[in-house]
């Protein structure tokens, strides 16, 4: 092995997310991480919102002279990506650096030019392209990589997406901690949270999400794992509750059936959450099968209250179906948090404003509302570009001469401020307790010791 000891860098330190993102582990990352295992020495992981020592660059460097051979590094967010670059400069220059991820696959060509010190840049997904990095092929024959010749920046074909069966389940005996929901530092359930991939990609064709498309175009059809694998993956787990990252963990409902079947047959003690469409309202025994293995919340993409904008976002559902599957819903004990999509093409103020209205008449009991984003590959680029008056800024981010960004952050306010007011707090955080059960709230809350500052973060980061 020509590498002994390879880092795996999750960058984001933890001044630099809130305290909500502290909650999910770096599963990309620690994807590739596992599939490096055999072709390296050594492998370390760390996540620098948790090493408290680690997070001083001098201290990190100082760690990477001594021990590390070759630094990988995950940069998936379009937050705090400035601060990701900045930190790649910081480390040493004489130690092999790889960079992946969703950003760095988009944005490969700025990270060249902004990070004098990276080597190579993975495009796409990364498990299998780590190894031949770490086995030394000749970088010219490596599919799916980013890296520097002659002066210039070469992209080598892209890297075929493997069968989600050849991949591994993150070993997470690599992890230096555990993972909490915390909130002004207090762990508010008292549990223990990890993710659980049980299918890549997604059937739906939504024009707004590019999640199944890598940022090169490259299109990552629906892929399940089998049942029997992610059974014994959540068997191994020790924390209490596990979040399916799947873009729609029901998009096969029978195979979800499956999988409550032998949760229940193996006696598996574990609360659950996942990401769904409104369509799981048609599946009455679904359900029922999810509240008895202990399914406590539902993260639902709404996207809009208004017909024509359903239709341009292309969701396959309408505003009156969204009302009917939230009735439906409603008699389940579940936690319901509902996505919402604002500065649409064309759409209006009041169209904006009416969010949270809807939110509440259909019964949510959270919400997260972002503008509307238009990534490279985006359907939804071409109807921007014939429109009049918008634009897209270097984020992917939309906004018009009618509602500029300083107009979409005032909406943005207001749409938080009218949803989320003290009465619905307080219902938030009974509904966590009937439903998800997050005891140590419920029980500063009882006590009187729930300050308002705690209140304010809680309600800014839902």
């Amino acid at each position: 092995m020509k590498y002994n000891h390879a880092l795996f860098l999750y960058p984001y330190r933890e001044r630099a997310v809130t305290d909500t993102m502290m909650l999910f582990p770096p599963t990309g990352l620690e994807y590739v991480a596992t599939s490096a295992k055999e072709c390296v020495g050594k492998v370390t992981l760390l996540d620098l919102r948790y090493e408290k020592e680690l997070s001083d660059i001098n201290k990190l460097s100082d760690f990477i002279r001594r021990e590390i051979d070759m630094v990988c590094v995950s940069i998936g967010m379009n937050r705090h990506f400035k601060e990701a670059l900045n930190l790649l400069n910081l480390l040493p220059d004489d130690i092999p650096l790889v960079v992946g991820g969703y950003k760095a696959t988009e944005m490969a060509e700025e990270i060249f030019e902004a990070c004098p010190t990276v080597d190579i840049i993975i495009r796409g997904e990364g498990e299998e392209t780590i190894k031949a990095i770490l086995k030394d092929e000749p970088v010219e024959h490596i599919l799916g990589i980013s890296y520097r010749a002659n002066g210039k920046v070469i992209h080598n074909e892209q890297r075929p997406l493997p069968d989600v069966e050849s991949i591994a389940s993150p070993d997470r005996t690599l992890r230096r901690n555990t993972y909490h929901l915390m909130l002004n530092g207090i762990n508010v359930t008292g549990a223990s949270f990890d993710t659980v991939l049980s299918a890549r990609g997604c059937p739906f064709d939504c024009k707004f999400c590019t999640f199944s498309l890598n940022p090169l175009g490259q299109k990552r059809n629906y892929a399940a794992r089998s049942v029997e694998s992610v059974i014994k993956e959540i068997e191994g787990l020790t924390a209490d509750i596990i979040f399916f990252s799947d873009d729609n963990l029901f998009a096969d409902p029978k195979r979800a059936e499956r999988m409550c079947d032998l949760i229940i047959a193996r006696n598996i003690k574990k609360r659950f959450m996942a990401q769904a469409r409104i369509e799981i309202a048609g599946h009455p025994i679904l359900l029922e099968k999810m509240v008895r293995v202990g399914f406590k919340a539902l993260l639902i993409g709404i996207e809009s209250p208004h017909d024509r904008i359903l239709t341009q976002l292309n969701k396959g559902f309408d505003s009156d179906t969204v009302r009917k599957y939230f009735a439906v819903l409603k008699k389940y004990p579940i936690y319901y948090h509902g996505y919402f999509i604002y500065g649409n093409i064309g759409e209006t103020e009041e169209e904006m404003l009416y969010i949270p209205k809807f939110a509440k008449e259909i019964g949510v009991d959270s919400i997260t509302f972002q503008k509307l984003r238009i990534e490279k590959f985006s359907p939804l680029r071409e109807i921007v570009d014939k429109t009049p008056g918008y634009h897209v800024d270097k984020k992917g981010v939309l906004y018009s001469d009618t509602y500029g960004k300083a107009a979409l952050k005032e909406i943005a306010r207001k749409i938080k401020f009218s949803f989320y007011t003290p009465s619905r707090f307080l219902k938030m955080v009974w509904r966590c307790f009937a439903v998800v059960k997050l005891n140590v709230i419920a029980q500063e809350i009882s006590k009187g010791h729930l300050k308002d500052s705690l209140k304010r973060t809680f309600i800014r980061n839902a």
